[in-house]
């Protein structure tokens, strides 16, 4: 059913939007409180004539609109998460976290009106748009940094695989003195197979 907006109603549009809700959302709530009426023939007259209303309270949904992407413009929001060994992310900073995020800067921000290119799942740098009106947008970053304590844990696993390379390399060049370089070789091999499945946690220390 389609109804046209009379007052802003959170997570479903501005005033004087069209839009498409349930039937049983309109008439048991936004037809009874007046925050909308129907989108037919009629209503559309009638609410052409309420322009001038209905012009005030968006205009006012504007101003504050300005004012908020005044204050996300810009900035840069952090978050801390732990990985995977493929490098990507437990889950994706969703559009809802975003929110929470800048609510707690002090700028209250839907998540319908988040929008970001492409879903959030690595660590890294991302554009975040946030349309907050017709005509009204705010562009910012999305920062998600390695969970410190994962990092001390891969930094740890690293060095532990470092040291051994080192000492199978070492043993490898003793044993080849003695005449041992088919072992040593074998020792070598196995440790190098060992050293792939840390390579990833490798790079994204390194990155």
């Amino acid at each position: 059913m389609k109804v046209i907006l009379t007052e802003r109603v959170k997570t479903l549009g501005n005033v004087g939007e069209i839009v498409n809700v349930s039937q049983g959302y309109a008439r048991n709530y936004l037809l009874p409180n007046r925050f909308a009426v129907l989108a037919d023939e009629s209503n559309t007259k009638q609410l052409n004539h309420q322009q001038k209303v209905l012009a005030k309270k968006m205009e006012e949904q504007k101003a504050t609109a300005v004012a908020s992407a005044k204050k996300v413009e810009g900035i840069t929001l952090e978050f801390v998460r732990r990985v995977a060994g493929s490098g990507k992310l437990f889950g994706t900073v969703s559009n809802l976290e975003i929110a929470k995020e800048l609510e707690a800067q002090g700028v209250e921000v839907e998540k319908r009106m988040i929008v970001v290119a492409n879903p959030i799942k690595a660590i890294g740098n991302f554009d975040v748009t946030a349309k907050l009106f017709e005509g009204v947008e705010a562009n910012f970053k999305v920062n998600v940094t390695l969970d410190p304590a994962q990092a001390e844990e891969m930094k740890k696993k690293q060095e532990d695989a470092d040291r051994k390379k080192a000492a199978a390399a070492e043993a490898a060049a003793l044993a080849k003195e003695n005449g041992e370089t088919e072992e040593a070789t074998s020792e070598v091999k196995e440790l190098t197979e060992e050293e792939k499945l840390k390579e990833e946690a490798n790079k994204i220390l390194r990155s």
